[in-house]
C-alpha cells in the first residue's frame, strides 16, 4: 500500500492556496501534503485508536459490507457508516459496490505521514 501525506491548515488558508494554484501563481511541491485537515484536533479525532482499529479490521478481515463490519466491531451500523464517510472524504478508505446494494469498505493507505511545521511565520498585522 501507500503513505498518505497530510497537513494541517485552516479552511480559509486552504481556500487562498487553492486559488493561487488554480491561477498558476503557485505550484504544489512534490513533497507537499495531498490531504489537509483543518486542525490537529480533527486529525487526532479521525485517527483515534478506535478508528485505527477499524481500519485494521477492514484490511485484515475484509468485511463484505458495512453491516458485517459493524458486527465484527460491535459498533452500530450508522456509527460505522458515518465514520467511514468521513474517512472516505480524507482519502483513507474507499467504498466499493458489493453484492446487491451493499457497500464494501477498502483501506486505501497503510500509513499516514503528518507534515506539521512547529514554527509558522507570523502573519502581517499579527501581534502574537
Amino acid at each position: 500500500m501507500t503513505t498518505l501525506k497530510v497537513g494541517i491548515a485552516e479552511p480559509e488558508e486552504m481556500k487562498v492556496r487553492t486559488m493561487r494554484i488554480a491561477r498558476g501563481e503557485e505550484k504544489p511541491a512534490p513533497g507537499d501534503p495531498t490531504v489537509w485537515f483543518p486542525s490537529t484536533e480533527s486529525f487526532a479525532r479521525l485517527l483515534s485508536a478506535g478508528n485505527r482499529e477499524l481500519l485494521r479490521i477492514i484490511h485484515e478481515q475484509q468485511p463484505g459490507s458495512l453491516e458485517e463490519l459493524a458486527q465484527m466491531t460491535g459498533r452500530a451500523t450508522p456509527n460505522v457508516s458515518r465514520t467511514l464517510k468521513k474517512m472516505e472524504s480524507f482519502g483513507l478508505v474507499r467504498m466499493e459496490k458489493g453484492q446487491g446494494l451493499k457497500l464494501v469498505p477498502k483501506v486505501v493507505h497503510d500509513r499516514v505521514e503528518l507534515v506539521l511545521p512547529l514554527i509558522e511565520p507570523r502573519k502581517k498585522g499579527s501581534r502574537i
